[in-house]
């Protein structure tokens, strides 16, 4: 759905962005990081049209950005930080006049505004003034901005900046659901809400992407071992006994012990290795029942830093 290949941004002497590719598929929903000034906003920008790359290309639905333009933003819906909103129109009037922008056929449009309204959930709020609004509602109004016209592909730069604990879940669970029709790049610094929503993430540093994969395969690819701790009732030794037999485990340690009936384990297996179907059928079979299993493998925020703050290679 969306092509970046060899993308080259030049401000002077300085790189904003220097050989950048990947590419997402149709339906994924990608979380694209990096610190400020990493160059993410400049890529954003230059895959919606919004200002010209010094080299490479960029082809969204097919249609090259440069040779075709409106082709591009017709597929397009982009929420920049600061949604484009004007304060003086009420919600629905904002709403027709993108429309009109977007050159919406009328008769097409009538159906999809009150689709887009019900989805974002704004349309007890229709024939409010913008300005009235909440920041929550105001970025749902962002949002069904760039959801007009059905764009395949949506670009959504900070879309829970500034929002309350409860907001950030009510548009987190927005965005899955728009997932289900929509190709998305998510751009957020919030990282548990990126690995709740995305399917792969792109990492970008100092203007050149340095890992392109899924939470858990980063975790697993920076980490020496899988690592979790599990809970189980039964003695401790038998448990550690079993723990320490399955295939591929390296390491088991006690880490806590509730009576005679419960014991908890640090467990430190090969990364290359599921173990944990092995550790259930072997307890299962031994009638001594799991009550919790916890990963303690890298978390994104980690592998955010680790790949920010240090030259580490690129991890794709």
């Amino acid at each position: 759905m969306i092509e970046i290949q060899n993308l080259t941004k030049d401000y002077g002497k300085v790189k904003a962005i220097d050989d950048v590719s990947f590419t997402v598929e149709k339906g994924e929903i990608v979380g694209f990081l990096g610190p400020n000034g990493a160059g993410k906003s400049t890529t954003m920008n230059i895959i919606t049209g919004f200002i010209s790359s010094t080299s490479g290309t960029v082809r969204v639905a097919g249609y090259d950005i440069l040779e075709n333009p409106v082709g591009v933003k017709r597929h397009i819906g982009y929420l920049p930080e600061q949604p484009p909103l004007y304060h003086d129109m009420t919600v629905s009037e904002f709403l027709d006049f993108c429309a009109r922008l977007k050159k919406v056929a009328p008769r097409e449009w009538k159906n999809q505004k009150k689709d887009i309204m019900e989805l974002v959930k704004v349309t007890h709020v229709s024939h409010r003034l913008i300005r009235n609004l909440s920041k929550g509602y105001k970025q749902r109004v962002g949002l069904a901005q760039a959801l007009v016209g059905s764009p395949e592909v949506l670009i959504l730069d900070e879309p829970t900046v500034g929002l309350d604990p409860k907001q950030i879940i009510e548009i987190r669970k927005l965005i899955k659901a728009l997932g289900k029709k929509h190709t998305i790049i998510l751009s957020s610094h919030i990282l548990p809400e990126v690995s709740a929503v995305c399917d792969r993430v792109i990492i970008i540093n100092r203007g050149r992407i340095v890992a392109v994969d899924t939470p858990d395969n980063l975790s697993k690819k920076l980490s020496d071992f899988s690592r979790f701790t599990i809970t189980v009732a039964g003695p401790e030794k038998m448990i550690g006994d079993i723990l320490r037999g399955v295939d591929g485990v390296k390491n088991v340690e006690v880490s806590a012990i509730g009576g005679e009936d419960e014991a908890s384990f640090m467990v430190e297996a090969d990364k290359d290795i599921d173990v944990r179907k092995p550790i259930f059928n072997q307890l299962a079979s031994a009638g001594y029942p799991i009550l919790e299993l916890k990963s303690m493998n890298l978390s994104l925020e980690e592998v955010f830093l680790h790949l920010t703050t240090t030259e580490a290679k690129e991890v794709v």
